[in-house]
């Protein structure tokens, strides 16, 4: 378990140095393009989720993150010894919720920089990263979890 506790705790290490990269380099609304018409590093001050929505909604925020890390928490330690494709998951999921949590508590906003330019997506961050894969990684044990336990992988 610990590992995956160390896991979440390097990704938000990681999302926190990359935002204050970010904010130290490019200037607020412009871009650095990494790959011509691709990617793009952005600098933006999200106020609310992807697409901006729930803008300024702190409260609900913190209390949909409060839930999150102790549920995370929780489902992480009763998975302690079982299957561990779940419980990077939930680590991925921790470390999402904490770093943008961390974010809003401290500046009231979340900083986001990764934009695609081929397609019109929110920008997003590491933290926002770490999210999505964490999902997807627990959708994946749900939709397979008999195969999962039976070879505890």
């Amino acid at each position: 378990m610990i590992i995956f506790i160390l896991i979440a705790v390097l990704l938000i290490v990681v999302d926190q140095l990359v935002k204050g990269w970010i904010v130290a380099n490019i200037a607020l609304g412009t871009s650095m393009p990494i790959i011509k018409n691709v990617f793009s590093l952005t600098y933006f001050q999200n106020t609310g989720a992807a697409w901006s929505m729930l803008e300024g909604q702190m409260s609900f925020f913190a209390i949909v993150t409060i839930v999150a890390v102790g549920a995370c928490s929780y489902l992480l330690y009763k998975n302690r010894n079982g299957v561990k494709l779940y419980s990077l998951g939930l680590s991925l999921v921790l470390a999402g919720a904490l770093g943008n949590f961390i974010d809003r508590m401290r500046l009231g906003y979340v900083v986001d920089m990764f934009q695609t330019d081929f397609v019109s997506f929110p920008i997003f961050n590491v933290a926002d990263s770490c999210l999505v894969v964490g999902v997807i990684l627990i959708f994946i044990y749900i939709l397979f979890e008999e195969r999962f336990k039976g070879a505890k992988a």
